[in-house]
């Protein structure tokens, strides 16, 4: 009986050794990928957060060069940022706030390029939408009135509905500086449509339509009401 199981075990070992001859080195490699990809993960999340722990202290510091209205340091600061830390969230908020010191103080160019940068290298869309509306909103002021439309375009593709109505209310806006009242009106009324009836901001595009006499009608009560 003993016998019959040292031959039986031999056979398997047999049998595994031939199975590990064979497939050995592919499960191997497969395991030492899998491993990788959790270590690769691990530590790329790691790096994530390295990378914004570094930047925030930069961003801090562009933030109180900001409240000071020194725009020489933010300036400095947010080239310092996009220098070390591209990818950060904290270097493209610190593009629309550089944008806005510098607008602030009249420096349009310096303004102007802080927010093409925004909106051609922030990873998160919501940047780079609000970046091209106020981007358009600096080239209204400019009389630049198609280059506006043409960021407006960009804003608005592939934006959510509630970034959308916010594009489209820009779009408004430039399209009243020209002195296109019905297709002003028309953006407004699409903004109006698409925005939530609970936002705050509604109520603004309300008041432009009411201004130009094409206030929304409020919605009819339903038909099958009973008298």
């Amino acid at each position: 009986m003993a016998t019959h199981l040292d031959l039986a075990e031999q056979e398997q070992l047999e049998q595994l050794r031939a199975f590990w001859k064979r497939y050995g080195n592919l499960i191997t490699w497969l395991v030492i990928a899998a491993l990788s990809a959790v270590v690769g993960w691990n530590g790329w999340n790691w790096y994530q957060r390295d990378q914004a722990i570094k930047a925030s202290g930069m961003f801090e510091e562009l933030e109180r060069a900001a409240t000071a209205g020194e725009s020489q340091r933010v300036e400095t600061a947010f080239r310092d940022l996009k220098a070390r830390y591209p990818k950060v969230a904290y270097t493209q908020q610190a593009g629309l706030m550089a944008a806005k010191v510098h607008f602030d103080k009249g420096n349009l160019g310096e303004a102007i390029s802080a927010l093409n940068w925004v909106s051609e290298n922030a990873h998160e869309a919501e940047y780079r939408i609000l970046a091209r509306m106020r981007l358009a909103g600096i080239l209204v002021e400019q009389k630049k009135f198609d280059e506006a439309l043409k960021e407006l375009d960009k804003a608005a593709s592939g934006a959510s509905p509630e970034f959308l109505a916010l594009v489209d209310d820009r779009r408004g806006d430039a399209l009243m500086a020209q002195g296109k009242k019905v297709e002003a009106i028309a953006a407004y009324r699409k903004a109006w449509d698409t925005m939530k009836a609970e936002v705050e901001y509604r109520r603004l595009i309300e008041a432009k339509l009411t201004a130009l006499a094409a206030a929304p009608e409020p919605k009819k009560a339903a038909s099958g009401a009973t008298r």
